[in-house]
């Protein structure tokens, strides 16, 4: 098993950056597929960002591509989600999770999920 603790997040300015971590604990960990989802007060989670642990495959949500470069560091347990050029419609709190398979956009698909990282964005 898996479990997932997220940091980084905080408050930047538009057009400012920040990165987010996810450490994962378990022996197990280069086996998962890893993504990051947020979610916005009010509203639903959202996908954003989706590596595959076997090819490395990189899936990115059409909001946040070109901004955002999602990566993994399978000898540290850690994936990572740099964001770049950040707009207040990014303020969210940013999940990361994993899955061993199955439709990688959909967040019923992972299993194991962190508790979570708050990034606010100001105008």
């Amino acid at each position: 098993q898996v479990q997932l603790v997220e940091s980084g997040g905080g408050l930047v300015q538009a057009g400012g950056s920040l990165r987010l971590s996810c450490a994962a604990s378990g022996r197990t960990f280069s086996n998962y597929n890893m993504g990051w989802f947020r979610q916005a007060p009010g509203k639903e989670r959202e996908f954003v960002a989706v590596i595959t642990w076997r090819s490395g495959l990189i899936d990115y949500a059409e909001s946040v591509k070109g901004r955002f470069t999602i990566s993994r560091d399978n000898a540290k347990n850690t994936v990572y989600l740099q964001m770049n050029s950040l707009k207040p419609e990014d303020t969210a709190v940013y999940y990361c999770a994993a899955t061993s398979g199955g439709d990688l956009r959909r967040g019923r698909t992972y299993d194991r999920w962190g508790q979570g990282t708050q990034v606010t964005v100001s105008s």
